[in-house]
């Protein structure tokens, strides 16, 4: 459960929600949100190792409590928590897809499109477990791709780039830049000027320059 809704429908469904509430602390949400989900995946990762089953969470609960009345209560306030889950994801399914058309959010077409995505999911766990996997397997690089997807299309919106800015002091200088710099720096420091010669200097470009005038 943990797992399934952080990764699943906590990203597609609620990511304006935590980005509105957490403000610049954006960032540190997901982090956080990422060490919680490890803990959830390796506890069932451990329970499963220990107690194989295809029970899922109600074998959890049955070998942590017995089956009494606290397994049977958890259990179904699991199952609830799971319509409430698959509703929210298939009423954001629905809104999604009327934003690509441009329509109204606020239309009847929304729950109609999550009823439908609900039925649609119930058809391929009625299939046989081989559906299943093979669909899971799909689905889950369709949700890398399209993550990925989104943050490259974000990036390029924002104007994200790694080039300085034009005029920045950051600016790298380019290999012939630095080369002419050392250079000059080289000459001056190889051939160093005399107060005398600067002296002769100053007099010659005085007297020239009151010939011309």
């Amino acid at each position: 459960m943990g797992t399934g809704v952080m990764i699943g429908a906590g990203i597609f469904a609620l990511t304006g929600q935590i980005a509105e509430l957490a403000g610049p602390w954006f960032p540190l949400s997901f982090i956080a949100g990422g060490i919680v989900t490890g803990f959830s995946a390796y506890t069932y990762v451990k329970m499963s190792n220990a107690f194989p089953s295809a029970g899922g969470i109600a074998m959890i609960l049955q070998n942590a409590y017995g089956p009494g009345a606290i397994a049977a209560a958890a259990s179904l306030l699991m199952a609830l928590s799971m319509v409430i889950n698959e509703s929210l994801v298939a009423r954001t399914f629905g809104t999604y897809i009327l934003r690509l058309f441009d329509l109204g959010t606020e239309s009847l077409l929304v729950p109609v499109l999550g009823v439908g995505l609900i039925l649609f999911a119930y058809l391929v766990n009625v299939s046989g477990n081989r559906s299943v996997g093979l669909f899971s397997v799909v689905m889950a690089f369709l949700k890398i791709g399209g993550i990925a997807i989104f943050g490259i299309a974000a990036l390029a919106a924002s104007g994200f780039s790694f080039e300085p800015a034009s005029g920045s002091s950051d600016a790298i200088p380019s290999r012939a830049s630095r080369h002419q710099s050392r250079s000059r720096s080289s000459r001056s420091r190889a051939s160093p000027r005399s107060p005398t010669a600067a002296l002769r200097s100053s007099i010659r470009t005085e007297m020239s320059a009151a010939q011309s005038s």
